[in-house]
């Protein structure tokens, strides 16, 4: 018997070992156990590298660990909120958002996501605006500066940065700056030797053993925060690079959404940056309370809402659940990849059934074509039950944001795919406002008139290319 007849011996034990622990023991889903299954079946050497690279799990141990997080009070301030949901105390400032208390209660228990009700929160749907507004304040900050983003690019918005940012620590701010080594893996060593040089702490989330050879496509920090002076804070999809200013000649501009928080949900920001950067970096932050300056300047409802694949359930994923359940007029939902798992797809299918008015908006060009073409299939089911689907036309569309019936809102960093609910690290704002949901709305009709609507028509008359795109993508999704 030859040496190749061997080596294949050995490849399809392997392969069936390999399955036999995807099956028994790493107990994934089982759209995505078959889908690693069927790759592993029909490219045994291949599907063993892609395995490597997108398929190994995470260890359910929690991985964000905080020894001062007990004095922030924060289980005691959750148990506070609980009973009062349980007992009838709890109130909102609008009478309009009681029947939403069932949804802060959901996130207070399974997320500790304290419910802060006096908040300040701008929206920003445009980069220069938002980039303008972030430097202004980090210009003005005195104590500290903390910036969490996926992507950070050396061109000309990232050196914009860096100059506030090494001339703020010249000043005498801290000022930390955590990138996800993945998404910013173009980030070179003279932009952050730079920083490093002025006295700016720079970390990376899961970083590789080896320089510039990182094959942990999964369980990146796709988190964007700052917080200045832990008085204000911005959450929400945009990045940092010229691309995020429209500058990028194949998505031209940019449209997403973005938040400045100013008052006590701020503070939830800032544990949610301590954590992730105490988890990358040996120096860790400890408690003080220059960290918890913030103050109440407004009336709107925030939680501030985490999720990875390092917890037992969804949060965010349940959290959208949640609010189209309680859906009772319509559900604007806008997101650069829309592949929703069976669950969230079910709902979004009972809504629409149930005479709910489902509105989805996607991009009408792709940044990952598989994405897209599974994106598109997802739709169509939708379409069929009666969904309205919308392609914006005015550039890329990469804003992640769900509004509820004019009451309740969503804003964040988590897309609808399979990515952002369980492989991914996410951060969402859940608010509860009247006014700002119906600034949201606001902004979602003003970009239908950008953008073409894919009726079921439509969709149904293309071409038997894209049908078998389609096919391809929706089942390798639980594995994109």
């Amino acid at each position: 018997m030859g040496i190749w007849a061997y080596l294949l011996g050995f490849i399809i034990v392997f392969n069936i070992m390999l399955g036999l622990s995807i099956v028994f023991l790493e107990r994934k889903d089982a759209s995505s156990t078959w889908a690693w299954l069927m790759v592993l079946l029909f490219l045994p050497i291949a599907g063993f590298v892609l395995y490597l690279i997108f398929g190994r799990p995470i260890s359910k141990k929690r991985i964000f660990t905080w020894d001062t997080k007990s004095r922030l009070g924060v289980k005691a301030a959750v148990q506070s909120q609980l009973r009062a949901l349980e007992d009838g105390s709890f109130h909102f400032k609008q009478d309009e958002l009681t029947e939403h208390e069932d949804l802060v209660y959901l996130h207070l228990r399974n997320d500790d996501a304290i419910f802060t009700h006096d908040n300040k929160v701008d929206i920003y749907t445009d980069g220069a605006a938002k980039f303008d507004a972030l430097i202004q304040d980090l210009e003005m900050a005195t104590d500290h500066i903390h910036l969490l983003y996926y992507r950070i690019r050396s061109d000309q918005l990232g050196k914009r940065f860096a100059d506030v940012l090494v001339k703020k620590a010249n000043e005498g701010v801290e000022v930390r700056v955590l990138y996800d080594d993945m998404g910013s893996r173009s980030l070179g060593r003279k932009y952050i030797k730079r920083l490093q040089h002025a006295g700016v702490l720079v970390e990376a989330f899961f970083p590789p053993k080896i320089a510039k050879l990182n094959f942990k496509i999964n369980y990146r920090n796709h988190r964007k925060l700052a917080i200045i002076d832990g008085k204000v804070g911005y959450i929400g999809g945009f990045n940092i690079g010229d691309e995020y200013l429209g500058k990028d000649k194949k998505f031209g501009y940019w449209r997403d959404t973005h938040l400045r928080i100013y008052g006590n949900a701020v503070q939830n920001m800032q544990t949610r940056f301590i954590l992730d950067w105490n988890q990358a970096s040996r120096n860790d932050i400890l408690y003080e309370d220059r960290f918890y300056d913030a103050a109440g300047a407004g009336d709107v409802g925030v939680q501030i809402v985490s999720s990875g694949p390092d917890q037992d359930w969804e949060q965010i994923k349940n959290g959208y659940i949640k609010m189209i359940m309680e859906a009772k007029e319509y559900i604007y939902i806008q997101t650069p990849y829309f592949i929703p798992d069976e669950s969230l797809r079910d709902v979004l299918r009972v809504a629409v059934l149930s005479g709910v008015d489902v509105k989805i908006m996607i991009p009408n060009k792709p940044d990952h074509p598989f994405v897209y073409w599974a994106t598109l299939s997802s739709v169509g089911d939708l379409l069929n039950a009666g969904a309205e689907v919308y392609m914006y036309q005015n550039g890329f569309l990469h804003a992640k944001t769900i509004v509820v019936d004019g009451k309740i809102s969503s804003v964040g960093t988590a897309n609808i795919d399979v990515r952002s609910f369980r492989l991914n690290f996410e951060v969402n704002a859940f608010l509860y406002d009247l006014d700002l949901t119906q600034r949201l709305d606001d902004a979602f009709n003003r970009d239908i008139l950008l953008s073409t609507q894919l009726t079921k028509k439509l969709y149904e008359q293309r071409s038997l290319g894209i049908r078998f795109k389609e096919s391809v993508s929706r089942l390798i999704s639980p594995v994109l």
